[in-house]
């Protein structure tokens, strides 16, 4: 038999983890495809990039599905289990656990609404929409669905990590960016500082002409204007004009309406634009797969 779609593993993988026990993906998979009846040929079978097998692919969207519709929780790194709310849902015995299911969660609304293709309710586009489309169209709007995914399971990943993890994490974003000169100095100036609402400082050039001061916080709250307040009190205290605000979460409009209003120059980097910036300069992901999109060279044919 072909390994099912990732609608029709949601429910064997919510049934999977119902004892509320931490699990991981790779057993996650194996218990999936033993529930689904798949044979060794269908587990081993690849996706077309033949980075990995089809099931554990299916079954990784399938959790972040489910996640995002709070049916899973990630209580740290690798682990994910059930939720009271996921629970429920399987007292209801449903027959198939769905997108359109997960429709009636606000959490899975926000989560399709913020991502740029039209917040559908259906997993996949419509065959007529599908027809509209150029091949680029299509294979631009495969791509952005891919990296809106990602972008929320990678902020999943570091809010589950350690506050230590996340000091070394905003270390290696900053130096990737082009900041705090080597990995070295940079590592040195964050964490280390401490002082009245700053973490750290660090080069803003490799020569150290001038330097950017650091807050970083791993929080699940929006971070409020009196936090936001205390950091640029900081650095008027050190007669600094450049920050970073950098946090897991949100910020309120309070907040951004102040850094708007001030002489010193704070930039607030928020879960969401922390995620983007992370796929964008390689922090903790890795490329699979590279297509190159080529076309006719026409003064190639042109002959004289």
């Amino acid at each position: 038999m072909a390994v099912p779609d990732y609608q029709t593993v949601m429910l064997p993988l919510l049934r999977y983890v119902a004892d509320g026990h931490e699990h991981s993906l790779g057993e996650a998979v194996d218990a999936v495809a033993k529930e689904l009846g798949l044979t060794a040929a269908d587990q081993e079978e690849l996706i077309p990039s033949g980075t990995g097998t089809v099931i554990r692919n299916r079954v990784g969207w399938a959790r972040t599905y489910l996640k995002k519709a709070g049916l899973l929780e990630y209580p740290r790194r690798g682990q994910f289990r059930i939720t009271p709310r996921g629970q429920d849902v399987l007292k209801e015995n449903p027959q198939r656990v769905d997108v359109k299911l997960l429709a009636r969660f606000p959490e899975f609304i926000a989560f399709r609404n913020a991502r740029r293709e039209a917040p559908e309710v259906d997993a996949e586009p419509a065959a007529a929409e599908l027809d509209a489309r150029t091949p680029e169209e299509a294979l631009e709007a495969a791509y952005d669905r891919l990296r809106d995914n990602l972008e929320a399971d990678l902020l999943d990943h570091v809010k589950a990590a350690t506050p230590a993890f996340f000091e070394r994490l905003v270390v290696k974003l900053l130096v990737e960016m082009g900041y705090g000169g080597d990995q070295r100095d940079a590592a040195q100036a964050v964490g280390r500082s401490g002082d009245g609402g700053i973490d750290g400082i660090i080069k803003e050039d490799h020569l150290g002409l001038d330097v950017i001061y650091i807050q970083a916080k791993r929080w699940d709250g929006t971070v409020s204007r009196p936090e936001v307040q205390k950091f640029a009190g900081a650095l008027q205290g050190r007669r600094a004009r450049k920050g970073v605000f950098i946090t897991t979460s949100t910020f309120s409009r309070d907040a951004i309406t102040f850094v708007e209003s001030i002489d010193a120059k704070i930039i607030l980097i928020d879960g969401a634009r922390l995620a983007k910036l992370m796929i964008d300069h390689g922090v903790g992901v890795s490329t699979i797969e590279t297509y190159a999109v080529k076309k006719i060279d026409s003064d190639y044919f042109m002959e004289d």
